[in-house]
């Protein structure tokens, strides 16, 4: 019910940062101008006794986090990846995020594993302990199948869950038209279309069968990929509100002492997961969504471990070649395709200038190449993007919304083990690699390959087609046939032409 009701939440969200004393840190991490933060502060200080008093035990930002919710709890799970935009201290408070929230009873987990699977625990598991971990929205129990003693993970969604996340994204969808109409300049950035993008990775992620789908999916995608795994899914033990998948051990990649103890080269390993990343965006379309150190282990063997596939993106093949082509020009420094790219997608409007706005891209990309990555500041960074898309009236485009958030996430978790770490640099041979292969002229045969072989599944139909086009043109008061006599004439000669090119193939 998106009604003015949710005021009262928006309201009890700035009071329980100002009563936590969160506001002042949370405007100070992302340098807010000071005419903001004193604004922000007179507005919200009146209401500050209607905050949530929180955890008094706990740091002033994660106080507030918690204690408004799961919606608010993932928010900071993102910016526990992002050192450089809120600051080291912060962001090693929010790490705590990932996976160390307070549980619910172990006698709650097994009544909804019971409920949902339809068994008894001790049927189909010799041991089911406390969790190991617990998020925002699941726990997670280490425990033992009966029959073949396999150790598993098995996730349990938090009871009432779905009530409480519905209910803050209800306050996200009001808040955004609240944005729409009294601030115009937003409507560029499409507010509510964000809000109903991330409301539709949430029911998603609320569905455990949906979340199976993916990391099984995933798991075909990435079997052979060397230095990286994915657990296996067993479904016989998953449901709509536990999904059961094969045990990996390792240390979590938020233990960033404990990895460096095994011996790995932080250089390396921070751009492996990189490159990682990007591999599976472009070269699948699909892609892990929530790549923070919470989801990221290092196994014995050296591999990345990936797991939880609640948030998974998919991008298709037009938009990875797009967004490819924009990251290699920017890598060559080649400002004008990368404008020309952007207006050949349709991610600026036509009628702006293509010079002007290859000049713009200059402006962003010349401060970050020939600089240790550690004297970037993201913060400005994307400032200075913002102001250059609502410059030239981009709109925010919703299906690489995950994409460019995850980015940022998982450069990030690179940069805890590599502060220098150079996102560019590190992306090079791998979207390089895309575009060989996908634009080249390999990539080129295959798409006439791709083509012929669509064409030639219209060949048992051409007889027929031609019968039928001959007796409409005998017929004298016939109307004209819609379909010129050079169009299916084509269509034939390519039908053939593509069935000989895939018997040729074979």
């Amino acid at each position: 019910m998106r009604g003015p009701h949710n005021i009262w939440r928006l309201i009890r969200t700035g009071a329980t940062f100002e009563r936590s004393g969160a506001m002042k840190i949370a405007l100070e991490a992302f340098d807010a101008p000071t005419s903001i933060r004193v604004a922000a502060r007179v507005i919200v200080w009146p209401f500050r006794w209607l905050g949530l008093k929180g955890d008094p035990d706990q740091p002033p930002i994660l106080r507030a986090l918690t204690a408004l919710g799961p919606a608010y709890i993932k928010f900071g799970q993102l910016m526990s990846t992002r050192p450089d935009v809120v600051g080291d201290k912060l962001a090693d408070e929010l790490k705590i995020l990932q996976d160390s929230l307070p549980a619910f009873s172990r006698d709650l987990a097994i009544a909804e594993v019971e409920k949902e699977l339809e068994i008894k625990v001790e049927d189909i598991f010799s041991d089911f302990p406390e969790p190991i971990a617990a998020a925002s929205l699941a726990q997670v129990h280490k425990a033992t199948l009966r029959e073949t003693g396999q150790v598993v993970a098995v996730k349990v969604l938090r009871p009432g869950i779905e009530k409480a996340f519905m209910r803050d994204v209800d306050a996200f969808h009001f808040a955004a038209r609240v944005a729409e109409v009294f601030a115009p300049f937003s409507r560029r950035l499409k507010p509510t279309a964000v809000i109903e993008h991330f409301q539709g990775i949430v029911e998603a992620e609320l569905d455990l069968r949906m979340e199976a789908s993916a990391g099984d999916e995933f798991f075909a995608n990435t079997i052979d990929d060397k230095g990286f795994t994915v657990p296996k899914v067993l479904w016989q033990y998953s449901a709509r509100r536990v999904m059961t998948t094969e045990w990996m051990d390792g240390i979590p990649l938020g233990d960033v002492p404990a990895l460096l103890a095994t011996g790995i080269d932080p250089v390396e390993f921070s751009q492996h997961i990189m490159q990682v990343f990007l591999r599976h965006a472009l070269r699948d379309g699909f892609f892990h969504g929530d790549m923070h150190q919470g989801n990221l282990k290092l196994n014995k063997n050296g591999d990345l471990v990936a797991f939880d596939f609640g948030i998974m993106g998919r991008i298709d093949t037009h938009t990875r070649r797009a967004y490819a082509e924009i990251l290699f020009g920017f890598l060559k420094k080649d400002y004008m395709r990368v404008a020309e790219v952007h207006f050949e997608a349709g991610y600026v409007p036509a009628d702006q200038d293509v010079n002007d706005f290859a000049q713009a891209l200059r402006s962003v990309g010349e401060p970050i190449f020939g600089q240790d990555a550690s004297d970037i500041s993201m913060a400005r960074l994307l400032s200075h993007l913002f102001e250059v898309t609502e410059r030239f009236g981009m709109e925010t485009r919703t299906e690489l919304i995950l994409l460019q958030r995850t980015m940022v996430v998982v450069e990030g978790v690179a940069r805890t083990l590599d502060p220098d770490m150079n996102m560019w640099q590190v992306s090079h041979p791998v979207v390089e690699g895309y575009i060989r292969d996908t634009l080249g002229p390999k990539a080129m045969l295959n798409d006439l390959i791709k083509t012929a072989r669509v064409l030639s599944r219209f060949g048992p139909h051409l007889p027929q087609m031609a019968e039928k086009l001959l007796l409409q043109a005998k017929e004298p008061d016939c109307v004209p046939a819609k379909t010129p006599w050079f169009s299916w004439q084509s269509m034939a000669l390519g039908g053939v032409l593509g069935a000989v090119i895939v018997v040729l193939l074979r």
